[in-house]
């Protein structure tokens, strides 16, 4: 009987993580932090990025600076709002941060993907664009490995 409620431990975890991973999506441009996503469910900061990380393969922390990446190149794109507007918007404080992450992330600065654009990506189905045009960070390169 012990394995069923491991199985309920588990499972009420991973609706837990779930919660947050949504709050992240809906509030990413609140001033969010591990501590305080933690404190929300219940759990600590740490024991909150190690089942997070289990589940979704990356840290809280990782997953939010990339749904603010993600929304930030949608509003450049767009346009209509200068770099430092999208760096607010996005939930940034500092605009060298953000433009450092930004960089990181995308390959290009704001101020040139706000020029430029992403390459063109014309007769692909949305989902395809989606996941190409996803931010790549640098631990998810794939390196050749040597045998």
């Amino acid at each position: 009987m012990g394995g069923r409620s491991e199985e309920e431990q588990r499972l009420r975890t991973l609706v837990l993580l779930r919660r947050v991973r949504d709050r992240i999506d809906r509030a990413y441009a609140e001033p969010l932090d591990v501590e305080s996503l933690a404190r929300w469910i219940g759990f600590s900061a740490g024991h909150l990025s190690r089942e997070f990380t289990a589940a979704y393969g990356e840290s809280p922390y990782s997953y939010l600076m990339t749904r603010r990446i993600e929304r930030a190149m949608t509003l450049l794109r767009r346009g209509d709002l200068s770099v430092t507007e999208v760096c607010s918007a996005v939930g940034y404080g500092s605009l060298g941060t953000f433009t450092t992450r930004f960089t990181e992330l995308v390959g290009m600065s704001p101020g040139r993907y706000r020029r430029e654009g992403p390459p063109p990506l014309s007769g692909l189905p949305g989902i395809i664009t989606m996941r190409v045009t996803r931010p790549i960070r640098n631990r998810e390169v794939l390196r050749p490995t040597s045998e």
